[in-house]
């Protein structure tokens, strides 16, 4: 075979070798990049099996999106129905058409007479349990489609209002006509909808120029990590930055069982025990680090939600 030959001959594709991990990533997303993206490039980095993440956070914006991996899977929906917690800056006085800096401009205003108690009132107004109309520019389904792919054909989708809560919004920081809120709310709450409607009531419109998730649930961004510090780890220290899969359950009590209770908890049998009721417990095994699954106790008995395998626990104590 010539040189050129050889040199045109398409490079053999590396086989990855995947591997079971059982935990959670922390990661802290970048600017740009969706979070099946992000999910992918993490998943391949770590050479891992089985991995999802707990809800999809915005292309445009940045911030936590936690990563769960092989068992973790398991109680990834505790972390999508936990409340959050944003970083919003917004442009006071520029409305655009998908209510974020990616629209085209709709309207500019004059907003530099806007005060932090104006602001701080409209916040106000907005907290609390309210209603929102989702956004056209969402990833929610009508008819088996997005209702952002209507919105770029020009066709308007009637939307029913939902309710949401609003814990608490504070002002951060504010410079001219940008001001950045901290927002804690309850999941499905539209960001970009609520800039909107609080520029309204300021009367001078308002868009949502960056945002930046800080919190899910007992999650933070503290111990999180980027792609690109990701990648540049030792592949063998890569595994290591996962957390317990327990993590995603911490705001739930603890119950702890003795050998015998907790090989029939892992079996599926209901067991009778001395604690309260309680709608989501973390459950154990008689050793340290011995996570079980998630469980609830009704009428002084514990009944399984989630289990692990066997071979998951041992996975887990062996790490």
């Amino acid at each position: 075979m010539t040189e050129a030959a050889v040199a045109a001959k398409p490079a053999a594709r590396v086989r990855i070798q995947r591997r079971p991990l059982h935990g959670v990533l922390l990661l802290d997303k970048p600017l740009g990049l969706s979070s099946n993206d992000a999910l992918q490039k993490a998943k391949w980095l770590l050479r891992a099996e089985k991995a999802g993440h707990t809800g999809t956070l915005d292309p445009l914006a940045t911030g936590l999106l936690p990563l769960c991996f092989g068992a973790a899977t398991k109680f990834s929906q505790v972390s999508l129905d936990a409340d959050k917690r944003y970083l919003a800056t917004l442009a006071l006085g520029i409305r655009t058409t998908t209510g974020d800096a990616e629209g085209e401009v709709l309207e500019r205003r004059d907003a530099d007479g806007i005060t932090p108690e104006q602001i701080a009132a409209a916040c106000v107004a907005f907290t609390g349990e309210i209603d929102q109309t989702p956004p056209m520019y969402s990833a929610l389904k009508h008819e088996g489609k997005a209702l952002y792919e209507y919105a770029r054909e020009g066709v308007e989708i009637e939307r029913k209002a939902r309710r949401v809560t609003i814990h608490a919004i504070e002002i951060v920081a504010m410079h001219a006509a940008t001001v950045t809120l901290d927002v804690r709310c309850s999941k499905g709450t539209y960001i970009r909808t609520l800039a909107e409607d609080i520029g309204a009531r300021l009367g001078c419109g308002a868009s949502l120029a960056a945002l930046r998730r800080t919190g899910s649930g007992s999650l933070t961004l503290d111990g999180s990590i980027t792609l690109a510090a990701l990648e540049a780890l030792p592949d063998e220290q890569r595994a290591a930055l996962l957390t317990s899969p327990d993590r995603l359950l911490a705001e739930a009590p603890e119950l702890r069982l003795d050998a015998a209770d907790a090989a029939r908890f892992l079996s599926g049998l209901r067991r009778r025990v001395n604690a309260p009721d309680a709608e989501r417990v973390r459950v154990y095994g008689p050793e340290p680090r011995a996570f079980l699954g998630s469980a609830h106790i009704t009428a002084g008995e514990l009944i399984a939600d989630r289990l692990l395998t066997p071979p998951e626990v041992q996975a887990l104590l062996a790490d």
